[in-house]
């Protein structure tokens, strides 16, 4: 290792692919590569990375199909000219709440690998079930029915858990494989998230959960710090929960999300080459990788605008609710990321911009939609702020947040008497004024969630409403200069609207950032301080809009309670 510049591996394993990335210590990316499912695997026959069984509802992916991507991923990284020896750290990222089966003779092998062989000829009969359901998959209706009522209600799980019951979720899951399959669930010695799946094929042995991802269980007591035991009965149906904790590892769970959990397995030192004082460090969940990749600073926000529409906080403040997702930070403690999903995002705004007038230019699809929603006064209040709001949700597909039917729904709410009553024709006119309306109601909904989490800022700021500091667009929706004007003047952003480009691999390089952070920080510096000192914003961030705009911020924050009226109306009528 000496005289050879240290370089740190991030992986990001999700639905579609397989993704490494080599930084060296001053975060510049080096070596790219991916190895993708659909075209790359060898014998899975899968569709964009998933096989389904539509009879159930299920959707799932093979195990032995990620163990060939391991070794495919680590031969592309060769095949670059990566030299493996020297990396010092290894870290990764991936989706979220999945969950595998580990056998006893499955342990056995993956603490004695042999580097002749591929991880698929070793490790493919490991598991006491072969397949892990993929976030997609929506089979445990009743299951998370259950988790809802284990504790109360929805909101009583959420203010415990840090979100509802969800089909994907962990905690369901587990309770439906051991009423479907008890033998298998019998044969079951350990139970990993995909996060810790990933570290203990890295590390030869089954590896501990990560404080954050852990939180997207239905299974941990966030404030406590521990599981809660009430769900656990629930899931292991029984009131002695000794087996199930072992199975999950209880006592391993890493508050230290830059623990060093050991070297690497010796069996990618003689396979690959690697240093045998390689350190593996705890993976986490994509969306917890993600806010690692800026780094983000408490009160900046992140808002994804691609298919569909993810926002992400890093917050001091725990203030869960069944419409949100509350997860401990993967790296800092005090701190939570919060997060919101929605389903119609990109989609539902496309959906609005082909009904528009075709653009002159057909290169230029969102020439239309741009200029009547720049040419639209906010909310379509021509002068008086005093007069009609429009407000609308445009939900071509069922949507999560407010959990309502596809639709489309349009209301004139009157901010003096706060009101809402259904727009006619003469009062809205179709498709002209969607445009606005559907950028306006996306962005309303986020500040809606969100504006318990704000605080005014500190400083020559003072006299400022709350609002996040920054506000970063990451996704397609980010390159439209009209959606992100708006998005300025709806959840405003002390300095600004910024937009974030770090490719498609913000997941994978908040897990090498992980990782360098974990092998070279000092006593007590934390992830923001060793990893902001390093990174060089001029690279990835810039400057598209203005945030804050006096007078036009205050009119959004009524539209808000104008948005709160209109969701329970369409409530009321599911």
């Amino acid at each position: 290792m000496v005289g050879k510049p240290a370089l740190y591996l991030g992986f990001d394993l999700s639905t579609q692919q397989l993704k490494g990335l080599a930084v060296n210590s001053d975060l510049r990316p080096e070596h790219e590569v991916k190895f993708d499912f659909d075209a790359d695997a060898k014998g899975f026959n899968v569709t964009k990375g998933v096989l389904t069984n539509e009879v159930e509802n299920e959707v799932f992916a093979p195990l032995s199909m990620w163990l060939q991507a391991i070794d495919g991923v680590l031969q592309r990284f060769q095949e670059d000219g990566l030299d493996f020896g020297r990396v010092r750290g290894i870290s990764g990222a991936a989706m979220q709440h999945g969950s595998i089966y580990w056998s006893e003779q499955g342990e056995r092998a993956l603490e004695q690998l042999d580097s002749s062989a591929s991880l698929q000829a070793q490790l493919g009969d490991a598991f006491s079930h072969p397949y892990s359901p993929n976030w997609q998959d929506a089979s445990t209706q009743e299951q998370c029915d259950a988790f809802d009522q284990c504790l109360g209600d929805e909101s009583r799980l959420a203010q415990i858990t840090g979100s509802k019951a969800h089909h994907r979720f962990t905690g369901p899951q587990i309770l439906r494989f051991r009423t479907k399959y008890p033998d298998k669930y019998e044969h079951t010695s350990r139970i990993s998230l995909v996060s810790s799946f990933l570290a203990s094929i890295f590390l030869g042995t089954v590896a501990p959960f990560d404080i954050s991802d852990v939180c997207g269980m239905n299974l941990y007591d966030i404030r406590a710090g521990a599981w809660s035991e009430e769900l656990l009965s629930l899931t292991a149906n029984s009131l002695d929960i000794t087996e199930l904790k072992h199975k999950l590892g209880a006592a391993d769970i890493l508050e230290d999300g830059g623990a060093l959990l050991g070297n690497i397995s010796p069996y990618f030192v003689g396979r690959y080459g690697f240093n045998p004082s390689c350190a593996i460090t705890p993976s986490t969940g994509d969306n917890p990788s993600t806010i690692l990749a800026l780094p983000l600073r408490p009160m900046d926000a992140i808002v994804s605008l691609g298919t569909s529409t993810t926002f992400l906080m890093s917050t001091p403040h725990y203030k869960p609710n069944p419409a949100v997702h509350f997860m401990n930070h993967p790296t800092t403690p005090g701190l939570y990321m919060f997060m919101l999903c929605y389903k119609n995002g990109g989609l539902a705004r496309e959906h609005v911009r082909d009904s528009l007038s075709p653009p002159s230019d057909s290169s230029k699809p969102w020439e239309t939609f741009d200029r009547i929603s720049s040419s639209t006064p906010p909310l379509g209040q021509l002068s008086d702020p005093s007069s009609c709001m429009k407000i609308g949700l445009f939900f071509p597909r069922p949507e999560i947040v407010p959990n309502v039917r596809a639709g489309t729904w349009r209301f004139l709410y009157d901010p003096t008497a706060r009101t809402a009553t259904a727009a006619n024709e003469s009062a809205w006119k179709q498709p002209e004024d969607d445009a606005r309306a559907i950028v306006e109601g996306q962005l309303l909904s986020l500040r809606f969630r969100s504006r318990d989490l704000v605080e005014s800022p500190t400083g020559v700021n003072a006299h400022l409403p709350p609002q996040p500091r920054r506000v970063y667009l990451v996704g397609g929706g980010s390159r439209n200069a009209v959606i992100a004007k708006i998005a300025g003047e709806v959840l405003g952003g002390v300095e600004g609207v910024f937009r974030l480009d770090v490719g498609q691999n913000a997941c994978a390089l908040g897990a090498a950032y992980k990782a360098v952070w974990s092998v070279e920080r000092k006593p007590g510096q934390s992830f923001e301080e060793l990893i902001g000192a390093r990174w060089d914003e001029d690279r990835f961030v810039e400057k598209i809009a203005e945030g804050y705009q006096e007078g036009v911020f205050e009119r959004y924050g009524t539209a808000v309670e104008g948005l709160d009226l209109v969701e329970k109306y369409v409530l009321k009528q599911q």
